[in-house]
């Protein structure tokens, strides 16, 4: 199975992650995972740290003449703007005394929590660590897995469908249309928009919003949604807790710093209408085999891919850190004070519906290897095709 760890701190040296697990055989070029980073890296109401790194990734092992080799894959994104601080964040030499402490915590930040939990007198190892910095390693590491998806006929996409008060409507007919190409030319025309929206409308409203609350010191969030396509029936399972598919994918978004919530499909929506207007009712094609009009549970039935396109929503909150502060205290004097600014986006909700599709990529390749097992890319290739194979023989009229 692929699992990945990242580490890194946002100022230091680089980030780095170790991705094991990966089948043999499987493609990949340096290309593919840097045009993620650089996806991570749009959209506006970015702050200053984009203009300073300018993410590519080294790999130091697990490929060899293009292609996956079955050991560790080890990523490396070095940070551009470490040379600023070497002093303050330096690995062994002190320089404690020329570097100030952070002792004011910001509300909604990790910064209170993680500052008490870890028994720390300055709070600059917990902003180092938990910034939002660290997903560029997450998305280089999730490249390696959407790129073993894509080939298996697999892809993985998201739009923005609101950012503050700017928000598309639910029905637009032409995402659909664009999902019946595939998940990533979703993303493709997404991406076309500085804020990586459908409507021309709520696009322009929500550069407006963005621009509206840099100018009050403010942030603003929004909501992300994610489809996977060519995901076969029947991945994932209800047998035991551990091993549903969407609780897995679930999972995978509100790991992502600033992800406060997540459904699937119209989950919510659905909880207003009676059982007859929310499910999704089967229709036998003689030619097509089993259809739906209607995909309201997202994807996912019994904790189970349906062979629909999987459709996820998450919801990320302002960014924490705000140019005009809020009520804060310190934590040398116990004394009411604001709080302290820290370089920040305005709005990174494109940003992150990027993170997101990395992040949900290791799931659904976990979710294949689980059912189909397999060492190298040919064996598993063959075990789907065989099985979206019996999938058709299945439901034919």
């Amino acid at each position: 199975m692929i699992r990945y760890f990242t580490a890194g701190e946002s100022h230091g040296p680089a980030l780095t992650a170790i991705v094991e697990g990966v089948p043999a055989g499987i493609s990949v070029t340096q290309e593919d995972i840097d045009t993620q980073l650089r996806r991570r890296q749009q959209g506006y109401g970015r702050g200053g740290r984009m203009k300073i790194e300018s993410d590519t990734a080294e790999v130091l092992s697990g490929i060899r003449f293009g292609k996956t080799i079955g050991s560790p894959i080890t990523l490396l994104i070095r940070n551009r703007d470490w040379e600023n601080w070497t002093a303050s964040m330096a690995r062994f030499e002190n320089h404690a005394a020329e570097t100030a402490k952070i002792t004011i915590p910001r509300p909604g930040h990790a910064d209170l929590a993680g500052r008490i939990k870890y028994g720390f007198d300055d709070i600059r190892p917990v902003i180092e660590r938990s910034s939002a910095r660290e997903t560029a390693a997450r998305v280089a590491a999730g490249t390696v897995a959407r790129v073993f998806l894509k080939a298996l006929g697999i892809e993985i996409g998201s739009y923005v469908s609101s950012i503050g008060q700017a928000a598309e409507a639910t029905d637009n007919p032409e995402i659909e249309k664009l999902l019946r190409q595939g998940a990533e030319m979703l993303a493709l025309k997404a991406d076309a928009s500085p804020v990586r929206m459908l409507d021309k409308a709520a696009e322009n409203k929500a550069i407006a919003s963005i621009d509206d609350v840099k100018e009050q010191g403010d942030t603003l969030g929004g909501i992300i949604e994610l489809f996977i396509t060519g995901v076969p029936m029947g991945l994932g399972s209800y047998v035991q807790h551990d091993r549903r598919l969407d609780a897995k994918l679930i999972a995978a978004l509100v790991s992502i710093q600033a992800i406060k919530g997540a459904e699937i499909g119209n989950a919510f929506d659905n909880t207003r209408k009676p059982g007859s207007q929310v499910h999704d009712e089967f229709f036998l094609n003689p030619d097509k085999g089993l259809q739906r009009k209607t995909n309201r549970a997202g994807g996912l039935e019994g904790s189970m891919s349906s062979g629909q396109a999987i459709h996820l929503r998450a919801a990320m909150k302002p960014i924490s850190s705000l140019v005009s502060p809020l009520n804060s205290f310190d934590l040398a004097t116990m004394q009411p004070t604001l709080s302290r600014f820290e370089r920040s986006d305005t709005c990174a909700v494109p940003a992150a519906g990027v993170v997101a599709e990395a992040a949900l990529a290791p799931v659904i390749a976990n979710a294949i290897l689980e059912k189909f097992g397999g060492d190298h890319f040919n064996e598993i290739s063959s075990r789907l095709e065989n099985y979206r194979n019996y999938l058709l023989d299945t439901f034919q009229t």
